[in-house]
């Protein structure tokens, strides 16, 4: 009776020091040594290339950090990767200049990126002629 009584307050005492090591560790994560609240980001700076891997640079008053980030291979450089956009339907092919034009509307701009609100992008008119019959068969001949 004495061992079991033992045993079970080993258990205990394995328990809490188990919790407590996992509260240490949470504590260390959350604090970065910085009270500072007003963070100023730099763009994301790919580590090779214009696309991949990188870190961007961030300052508050003295302060200063670097974070990792990724820049997608396909992203729309002329935007810059932290500005996100809501893109309308391509228009109609303009005869004149043999190209097609959307607007895209400001989603949200990231770490504090300077983005323009509205954006437009063109294309150049698909050469193909598409055929109006898809997906329609022929009447059967009987």
């Amino acid at each position: 009776m004495q061992v079991r009584g033992l045993l079970l307050l080993l258990a205990l005492i394995l328990v809490a020091a188990a919790a407590e090591a996992g509260k240490n560790k949470k504590e260390k994560a959350k604090k970065d040594g910085s009270k500072c609240e007003d963070w100023r980001w730099g763009p994301c700076v790919p580590n090779s290339k214009d696309c991949g891997l990188g870190y961007r640079e961030g300052t508050c008053k003295d302060e200063s950090k670097k974070l990792k980030c990724k820049i997608p291979c396909n992203w729309k450089k002329k935007f810059g990767a932290d500005c996100k956009y809501k893109f309308e339907s391509w228009g109609g092919c303009s005869a004149q200049t043999g190209l097609k034009t959307r607007s895209g509307i400001l989603k949200k701009a990231l770490y504090n990126a300077q983005c323009e609100e509205i954006v437009y992008v063109t294309k150049p008119c698909s050469s193909k002629i598409k055929s109006k019959s898809k997906g329609k068969f022929p009447p059967f001949l009987s």
